[in-house]
């Protein structure tokens, strides 16, 4: 029962990130879109971007204490790649950049989001094996 609650508790912490990363995309498209000015668009975004770095750092840290090894090291680059844009001050949307690197910004939140998915399709899995093996 303790692994199927670890692997509950794992798909949620997933869908949680999917959604922050979703509702960046989501801010982005809208300015491309010129439904929102770059102020309001950056603040959106930069409002998130903690929550999640600390979400995914939470995540990883997790996998290690429940003994989720494949996940652990499945989770790491997105990790090293958050405290990377963290460490050279690269992770806060700049208004007065924002038009000039949208796309850029849309491609990494896609490519974010497919690691996501990945990472949820494989839990998905953990997390039905473990609850037809508990029956």
């Amino acid at each position: 029962m303790g692994d199927l609650l670890d692997w509950i508790i794992s798909f949620l912490f997933l869908v949680t990130l999917l959604i922050i990363v979703i509702y960046q995309l989501t801010c982005l498209a809208d300015l491309e879109f010129d439904r929102r000015n770059p102020y309001d668009a950056s603040t959106k975004i930069n409002r998130m971007v903690l929550p999640e770095f600390g979400l995914q750092g939470l995540l990883c840290l997790y996998y290690v204490l429940t003994g989720h090894w494949f996940m652990a090291v499945l989770s790491l680059p997105h990790l090293f790649y958050n405290i990377r844009l963290y460490m050279k001050r690269e992770h806060l949307a700049d208004v007065t950049e924002l038009y000039n690197t949208n796309k850029w910004e849309q491609k990494k939140r896609v490519y974010k989001i497919g690691h996501i998915a990945l990472s949820i399709f494989i839990t998905s899995y953990w997390l039905i094996h473990s609850a037809l093996g508990d029956i």
